[in-house]
Protein backbone atom coordinates (compact mmCIF):
# COMPACT_ATOMS: atom_id res chain seq x y z
CA UNK A 1 0.00 0.00 0.00
CA UNK A 2 1.87 3.10 -1.36
CA UNK A 3 1.45 5.94 1.84
CA UNK A 4 -0.67 8.71 1.86
CA UNK A 5 0.28 12.51 0.34
CA UNK A 6 -0.47 15.11 3.70
CA UNK A 7 -1.81 17.88 1.84
CA UNK A 8 -1.58 21.48 3.28
CA UNK A 9 -0.60 24.76 2.38
CA UNK A 10 2.98 24.34 1.16
CA UNK A 11 1.47 21.80 -1.15
CA UNK A 12 -0.42 24.67 -2.90
CA UNK A 13 -3.90 23.84 -4.12
CA UNK A 14 -4.72 25.80 -7.85
CA UNK A 15 -7.92 27.42 -9.10
CA UNK A 16 -8.76 23.77 -10.37
CA UNK A 17 -8.53 21.68 -7.73
CA UNK A 18 -12.18 21.23 -6.65
CA UNK A 19 -13.16 20.37 -9.95
CA UNK A 20 -9.90 17.78 -10.67
CA UNK A 21 -10.53 16.09 -7.14
CA UNK A 22 -15.08 16.16 -7.66
CA UNK A 23 -13.72 13.88 -11.18
CA UNK A 24 -11.64 11.59 -9.04
CA UNK A 25 -8.38 12.06 -9.42
CA UNK A 26 -6.64 8.84 -7.93
CA UNK A 27 -3.11 10.47 -6.72
CA UNK A 28 -0.93 13.22 -6.84
CA UNK A 29 2.67 14.67 -6.40
CA UNK A 30 4.37 16.63 -5.41
CA UNK A 31 6.14 19.46 -8.46
CA UNK A 32 7.38 23.21 -7.90
CA UNK A 33 5.53 23.06 -4.10
CA UNK A 34 2.22 22.36 -6.36
CA UNK A 35 -0.59 19.12 -6.06
CA UNK A 36 -0.17 17.77 -10.12
CA UNK A 37 -2.38 14.83 -10.65
CA UNK A 38 -0.81 11.55 -12.05
CA UNK A 39 -4.10 9.17 -12.52
CA UNK A 40 -7.51 9.46 -13.08
CA UNK A 41 -9.02 6.35 -14.59
CA UNK A 42 -5.65 4.48 -14.03
CA UNK A 43 -2.00 5.52 -16.05
CA UNK A 44 -2.69 2.48 -19.05
CA UNK A 45 -6.61 3.94 -19.50
CA UNK A 46 -5.56 7.49 -19.21
CA UNK A 47 -2.91 6.79 -21.82
CA UNK A 48 -5.35 5.39 -24.37
CA UNK A 49 -8.16 7.84 -23.89
CA UNK A 50 -5.38 10.87 -24.46
CA UNK A 51 -4.32 9.15 -27.60
CA UNK A 52 -8.04 8.61 -28.82
CA UNK A 53 -9.81 11.58 -27.59
CA UNK A 54 -9.56 14.83 -25.33
CA UNK A 55 -8.54 15.58 -21.95
CA UNK A 56 -7.79 18.87 -19.70
CA UNK A 57 -5.23 18.62 -17.26
CA UNK A 58 -4.33 21.17 -14.57
CA UNK A 59 -0.70 21.78 -14.89
CA UNK A 60 -0.87 25.18 -12.65
CA UNK A 61 2.69 23.17 -11.24
CA UNK A 62 3.93 24.75 -14.31
CA UNK A 63 5.10 28.03 -12.54
CA UNK A 64 6.17 31.10 -14.57
CA UNK A 65 9.04 33.04 -14.05
CA UNK A 66 8.46 36.31 -14.82
CA UNK A 67 11.54 38.46 -15.90
CA UNK A 68 10.86 42.28 -16.91
CA UNK A 69 12.51 45.28 -17.36
CA UNK A 70 15.39 46.47 -19.81
CA UNK A 71 17.57 43.55 -18.98
CA UNK A 72 15.09 40.95 -19.65
CA UNK A 73 16.50 39.37 -22.59
CA UNK A 74 20.10 39.91 -21.57
CA UNK A 75 19.45 37.41 -18.35
CA UNK A 76 17.68 35.01 -20.20
CA UNK A 77 20.49 34.65 -22.21
CA UNK A 78 23.35 34.13 -20.00
CA UNK A 79 21.16 31.43 -18.25
CA UNK A 80 20.46 29.49 -21.15
CA UNK A 81 23.19 28.37 -23.75
CA UNK A 82 20.50 28.17 -26.76
CA UNK A 83 21.08 31.34 -28.63
CA UNK A 84 17.96 33.85 -28.51
CA UNK A 85 19.20 36.38 -30.84
CA UNK A 86 16.50 36.06 -33.60
CA UNK A 87 14.14 35.13 -30.76
CA UNK A 88 9.98 37.35 -32.18
CA UNK A 89 7.25 37.88 -29.47
CA UNK A 90 4.57 35.46 -30.25
CA UNK A 91 7.10 32.46 -29.92
CA UNK A 92 8.25 29.85 -27.45
CA UNK A 93 11.34 28.22 -27.00
CA UNK A 94 12.24 24.83 -25.46
CA UNK A 95 15.63 26.09 -23.06
CA UNK A 96 17.94 24.27 -20.91
CA UNK A 97 18.81 26.25 -18.62
CA UNK A 98 22.70 25.39 -17.04
CA UNK A 99 24.99 26.58 -15.00
CA UNK A 100 28.41 28.55 -14.96
CA UNK A 101 29.95 24.64 -14.99
CA UNK A 102 27.67 23.82 -18.12
CA UNK A 103 25.14 21.65 -15.42
CA UNK A 104 21.30 21.46 -15.76
CA UNK A 105 19.25 23.71 -13.31
CA UNK A 106 16.05 23.36 -15.44
CA UNK A 107 14.53 23.04 -19.04
CA UNK A 108 11.59 25.36 -19.47
CA UNK A 109 9.39 26.51 -22.05
CA UNK A 110 10.59 30.25 -22.37
CA UNK A 111 7.43 33.05 -23.40
CA UNK A 112 9.20 35.82 -24.69
CA UNK A 113 5.96 38.42 -25.03
CA UNK A 114 8.88 41.57 -25.92
CA UNK A 115 12.65 42.10 -25.37
CA UNK A 116 11.41 43.76 -21.67
CA UNK A 117 8.98 40.98 -20.47
CA UNK A 118 9.80 36.80 -20.82
CA UNK A 119 7.88 34.02 -19.03
CA UNK A 120 10.08 30.57 -18.13
CA UNK A 121 7.39 27.79 -17.63
CA UNK A 122 9.64 25.81 -15.47
CA UNK A 123 10.04 21.93 -14.69
CA UNK A 124 10.32 21.47 -10.69
CA UNK A 125 13.45 23.57 -9.46
CA UNK A 126 13.70 26.75 -8.26
CA UNK A 127 14.86 28.72 -11.22
CA UNK A 128 13.38 31.73 -9.53
CA UNK A 129 15.62 32.22 -6.61
CA UNK A 130 18.68 31.40 -9.10
CA UNK A 131 17.35 33.68 -11.63
CA UNK A 132 17.09 36.65 -8.38
CA UNK A 133 20.97 35.54 -7.58
CA UNK A 134 22.36 36.09 -11.34
CA UNK A 135 20.41 39.74 -11.27
CA UNK A 136 21.37 40.88 -7.99
CA UNK A 137 24.86 39.60 -8.43
CA UNK A 138 25.30 41.40 -11.83
CA UNK A 139 23.28 44.04 -11.26
CA UNK A 140 20.93 43.94 -13.86
CA UNK A 141 17.82 46.04 -14.67
CA UNK A 142 15.56 43.46 -14.09
CA UNK A 143 12.19 42.57 -11.66
CA UNK A 144 11.96 38.59 -11.41
CA UNK A 145 8.80 37.23 -9.67
CA UNK A 146 6.09 34.38 -9.67
CA UNK A 147 2.71 35.63 -11.61
CA UNK A 148 -0.76 34.38 -10.87
CA UNK A 149 -0.65 32.81 -13.78
CA UNK A 150 -1.68 29.08 -13.89
CA UNK A 151 -1.22 26.74 -16.77
CA UNK A 152 -4.55 24.85 -17.78
CA UNK A 153 -3.47 22.00 -20.72
CA UNK A 154 -6.08 21.04 -23.62
CA UNK A 155 -4.47 17.71 -25.11
CA UNK A 156 -4.84 15.05 -27.62
CA UNK A 157 -6.37 14.55 -31.03
CA UNK A 158 -9.62 15.99 -30.38
CA UNK A 159 -8.24 19.00 -28.68
CA UNK A 160 -7.75 21.93 -31.40
CA UNK A 161 -11.80 20.94 -31.90
CA UNK A 162 -12.53 21.42 -28.32
CA UNK A 163 -10.29 24.61 -28.13
CA UNK A 164 -12.07 26.18 -31.32
CA UNK A 165 -15.85 25.71 -29.76
CA UNK A 166 -14.71 27.28 -26.54
CA UNK A 167 -11.85 30.27 -27.80
CA UNK A 168 -13.05 30.61 -31.36
CA UNK A 169 -11.74 29.54 -35.03
CA UNK A 170 -8.86 31.27 -34.20
CA UNK A 171 -7.27 28.91 -32.15
CA UNK A 172 -6.59 26.83 -35.70
CA UNK A 173 -4.17 29.31 -37.16
CA UNK A 174 -1.81 28.94 -34.33
CA UNK A 175 0.96 27.37 -35.23
CA UNK A 176 3.60 24.67 -33.00
CA UNK A 177 5.13 26.55 -30.48
CA UNK A 178 3.95 29.76 -30.90
CA UNK A 179 1.14 31.86 -29.11
CA UNK A 180 -1.56 34.27 -29.45
CA UNK A 181 -3.73 36.56 -26.59
CA UNK A 182 -7.31 34.71 -26.85
CA UNK A 183 -10.38 36.50 -25.33
CA UNK A 184 -12.12 34.48 -22.35
CA UNK A 185 -15.29 36.20 -21.02
CA UNK A 186 -13.94 39.85 -21.41
CA UNK A 187 -10.02 38.42 -20.10
CA UNK A 188 -7.19 38.31 -22.14
CA UNK A 189 -5.28 34.68 -22.38
CA UNK A 190 -2.38 33.45 -23.74
CA UNK A 191 -3.54 30.36 -25.53
CA UNK A 192 -0.05 28.77 -26.86
CA UNK A 193 -0.32 25.42 -29.33
CA UNK A 194 2.44 23.47 -27.11
CA UNK A 195 1.87 20.69 -23.89
CA UNK A 196 3.79 17.99 -22.38
CA UNK A 197 2.21 15.00 -24.67
CA UNK A 198 2.85 14.37 -28.57
CA UNK A 199 -1.29 13.62 -29.18
CA UNK A 200 -1.09 17.37 -29.90
CA UNK A 201 -2.86 20.15 -27.73
CA UNK A 202 -2.54 23.50 -26.16
CA UNK A 203 -1.64 25.14 -23.05
CA UNK A 204 -4.10 28.19 -21.44
CA UNK A 205 -2.45 30.34 -19.06
CA UNK A 206 -5.50 31.21 -16.83
CA UNK A 207 -4.20 34.98 -15.44
CA UNK A 208 -7.64 34.99 -13.34
CA UNK A 209 -8.72 32.43 -10.36
CA UNK A 210 -11.75 32.99 -10.03
CA UNK A 211 -12.31 32.20 -14.49
CA UNK A 212 -11.20 29.02 -13.61
CA UNK A 213 -13.68 26.54 -12.56
CA UNK A 214 -15.67 28.42 -15.24
CA UNK A 215 -13.02 27.52 -17.92
CA UNK A 216 -12.67 23.77 -17.00
CA UNK A 217 -16.86 23.89 -16.66
CA UNK A 218 -16.98 25.29 -20.43
CA UNK A 219 -14.62 22.67 -21.79
CA UNK A 220 -15.87 20.27 -20.08
CA UNK A 221 -19.94 21.04 -21.47
CA UNK A 222 -18.48 21.85 -24.98
CA UNK A 223 -16.72 18.42 -25.38
CA UNK A 224 -18.59 16.33 -24.46
CA UNK A 225 -19.60 14.57 -27.59
CA UNK A 226 -15.93 14.74 -27.80
CA UNK A 227 -15.48 12.52 -25.18
CA UNK A 228 -13.50 15.31 -23.04
CA UNK A 229 -12.50 14.05 -19.68
CA UNK A 230 -9.67 15.01 -16.80
CA UNK A 231 -6.18 13.68 -17.25
CA UNK A 232 -2.42 14.72 -16.64
CA UNK A 233 0.90 14.02 -17.98
CA UNK A 234 1.68 10.48 -18.90
CA UNK A 235 3.91 8.33 -17.66
CA UNK A 236 3.32 5.45 -21.03
CA UNK A 237 3.07 8.56 -23.33
CA UNK A 238 5.43 10.62 -22.39
CA UNK A 239 8.14 7.49 -22.68
CA UNK A 240 6.91 6.56 -26.36
CA UNK A 241 7.39 10.02 -27.47
CA UNK A 242 11.00 11.05 -26.11
CA UNK A 243 9.85 13.31 -23.42
CA UNK A 244 12.26 13.69 -20.84
CA UNK A 245 11.49 14.59 -16.92
CA UNK A 246 13.61 16.61 -14.84
CA UNK A 247 14.49 14.98 -11.64
CA UNK A 248 14.22 12.01 -13.29
CA UNK A 249 15.81 11.24 -16.59
CA UNK A 250 18.01 14.26 -16.00
CA UNK A 251 19.22 16.78 -13.10
CA UNK A 252 21.83 18.64 -11.76
CA UNK A 253 24.49 16.32 -12.55
CA UNK A 254 24.13 16.46 -15.86
CA UNK A 255 25.14 18.61 -18.67
CA UNK A 256 22.11 18.94 -21.82
CA UNK A 257 25.09 16.99 -24.24
CA UNK A 258 24.50 13.90 -21.85
CA UNK A 259 20.84 14.36 -22.43
CA UNK A 260 20.18 14.43 -26.17
CA UNK A 261 19.76 17.94 -26.06
CA UNK A 262 22.50 18.93 -28.31
CA UNK A 263 20.63 21.14 -30.79
CA UNK A 264 19.32 23.62 -28.14
CA UNK A 265 23.14 24.28 -27.09
CA UNK A 266 24.60 27.21 -29.56
CA UNK A 267 28.16 26.16 -29.31
CA UNK A 268 29.20 28.08 -32.53
CA UNK A 269 26.81 31.26 -31.64
CA UNK A 270 28.55 34.50 -29.87
CA UNK A 271 26.75 34.75 -27.05
CA UNK A 272 26.74 36.44 -23.34
CA UNK A 273 25.77 32.83 -21.86
CA UNK A 274 27.54 31.73 -18.27
CA UNK A 275 27.35 28.17 -19.50
CA UNK A 276 28.69 28.62 -22.96
CA UNK A 277 32.34 27.98 -22.82
CA UNK A 278 31.99 24.74 -20.17
CA UNK A 279 29.94 23.64 -22.82
CA UNK A 280 32.42 23.88 -25.69
CA UNK A 281 34.74 22.80 -23.89
CA UNK A 282 33.12 19.62 -22.24
CA UNK A 283 33.39 15.85 -22.44
CA UNK A 284 30.30 13.89 -22.46
CA UNK A 285 30.78 11.42 -19.67
CA UNK A 286 27.38 9.39 -20.21
CA UNK A 287 24.52 9.96 -22.67
CA UNK A 288 21.01 9.36 -21.99
CA UNK A 289 19.47 6.35 -24.00
CA UNK A 290 16.34 4.21 -24.97
CA UNK A 291 15.93 0.29 -23.96
CA UNK A 292 13.35 -1.91 -25.27
CA UNK A 293 12.64 -4.89 -23.54
CA UNK A 294 10.57 -7.67 -24.95
CA UNK A 295 7.36 -8.65 -23.31
CA UNK A 296 5.70 -7.13 -19.81
CA UNK A 297 8.70 -6.76 -16.99
CA UNK A 298 8.45 -5.38 -14.12
CA UNK A 299 12.45 -3.69 -13.17
CA UNK A 300 13.42 -4.07 -9.67
CA UNK A 301 16.70 -2.20 -9.87
CA UNK A 302 18.47 0.62 -12.32
CA UNK A 303 21.45 -1.40 -13.10
CA UNK A 304 22.12 -1.55 -16.97
CA UNK A 305 24.46 -4.91 -17.35
CA UNK A 306 26.99 -5.81 -19.78
CA UNK A 307 27.89 -9.36 -18.25
CA UNK A 308 28.94 -8.43 -14.85
CA UNK A 309 29.81 -4.91 -15.53
CA UNK A 310 27.26 -1.69 -14.99
CA UNK A 311 27.42 0.26 -17.25
CA UNK A 312 24.27 2.23 -16.91
CA UNK A 313 21.36 3.04 -14.89
CA UNK A 314 17.38 3.10 -15.50
CA UNK A 315 15.82 6.49 -15.22
CA UNK A 316 12.23 6.12 -16.12
CA UNK A 317 10.38 2.82 -17.69
CA UNK A 318 6.72 1.78 -18.70
CA UNK A 319 5.26 -0.93 -19.71
CA UNK A 320 3.76 -0.25 -23.87
CA UNK A 321 0.31 -1.53 -24.01
CA UNK A 322 0.60 -0.17 -28.00
CA UNK A 323 3.98 -1.79 -29.28
CA UNK A 324 3.95 -4.64 -26.61
CA UNK A 325 7.36 -4.28 -24.94
CA UNK A 326 9.03 -2.68 -21.72
CA UNK A 327 10.97 0.91 -22.32
CA UNK A 328 12.92 2.69 -20.56
CA UNK A 329 15.35 5.74 -20.54
CA UNK A 330 18.66 4.98 -18.83
CA UNK A 331 22.22 6.81 -18.90
CA UNK A 332 24.74 4.57 -20.20
CA UNK A 333 28.66 5.28 -19.84
CA UNK A 334 30.48 4.71 -23.33
CA UNK A 335 31.15 1.21 -22.66
CA UNK A 336 27.36 0.20 -22.44
CA UNK A 337 26.70 2.02 -26.37
CA UNK A 338 28.97 -0.14 -28.41
CA UNK A 339 27.43 -1.60 -31.26
CA UNK A 340 26.12 -5.17 -31.12
CA UNK A 341 27.08 -4.92 -27.15
CA UNK A 342 24.36 -7.59 -25.33
CA UNK A 343 22.86 -5.42 -22.32
CA UNK A 344 20.94 -6.94 -19.21
CA UNK A 345 18.57 -5.53 -16.80
CA UNK A 346 16.77 -6.93 -13.65
CA UNK A 347 13.44 -7.21 -13.47
CA UNK A 348 10.65 -9.53 -11.53
CA UNK A 349 11.18 -12.84 -13.52
CA UNK A 350 14.91 -12.37 -13.37
CA UNK A 351 17.49 -10.97 -15.59
CA UNK A 352 16.16 -9.91 -19.27
CA UNK A 353 17.94 -8.52 -22.18
CA UNK A 354 17.76 -5.50 -23.40
CA UNK A 355 17.86 -3.73 -26.85
CA UNK A 356 19.60 -0.03 -27.16
CA UNK A 357 17.90 2.71 -29.20
CA UNK A 358 18.18 5.97 -29.82
CA UNK A 359 15.72 8.64 -28.44
CA UNK A 360 13.25 9.47 -29.18
CA UNK A 361 12.58 5.75 -30.16
CA UNK A 362 12.02 5.02 -34.01
CA UNK A 363 9.00 2.14 -33.70
CA UNK A 364 9.08 0.99 -37.09
CA UNK A 365 13.14 0.74 -37.30
CA UNK A 366 12.37 -1.26 -34.36
CA UNK A 367 10.15 -3.69 -35.88
CA UNK A 368 7.59 -3.03 -33.41
CA UNK A 369 3.90 -2.87 -35.07
CA UNK A 370 1.19 -0.80 -33.02
CA UNK A 371 -1.15 -2.74 -31.46
CA UNK A 372 -4.98 -1.78 -30.55
CA UNK A 373 -6.62 -0.79 -27.24
CA UNK A 374 -7.11 -3.73 -25.75
CA UNK A 375 -4.34 -6.25 -26.92
CA UNK A 376 -2.36 -5.87 -24.31
CA UNK A 377 -2.15 -6.53 -20.81
CA UNK A 378 -0.56 -3.40 -18.56
CA UNK A 379 2.45 -2.55 -15.53
CA UNK A 380 4.14 0.69 -15.45
CA UNK A 381 6.88 1.76 -13.37
CA UNK A 382 8.54 5.46 -12.46
CA UNK A 383 6.15 7.96 -11.85
CA UNK A 384 5.98 11.03 -13.75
Amino acid sequence: MMPALAVSRRTRSTPFTSRVEAMGVQAYTVYNHMLLPTAFQGIEEDYWHLCEHVQVWDVSCERQVEITGPDAQKLIQLMTPRDLSNARAGQCFYLPLCDEKGMLINDPIAIKHSDDHWWLSIADSDVKLWAKGIATGMQLDVKVCEPDVWPLAVQGPKAEELMARVFGEEVKDIRFFQYRHLNYRDTDMVVARSGWSKQGGFEIYVNDAELGCMLWDDLFSAGEDLQVAPGCPNLIERIESGLLSFGNDMDYSDTPLECGLDKYVSLSADINSLSIEALRNSTPRHQLVGLVCQGKHSFTATGVYMEELCVGEITSWAWSPKYGVTLAFARCNPAGMDEGVSLTVNSDSGAQPVVLSGLPFNFNDLGLTAHEAGQSESVTGKPV
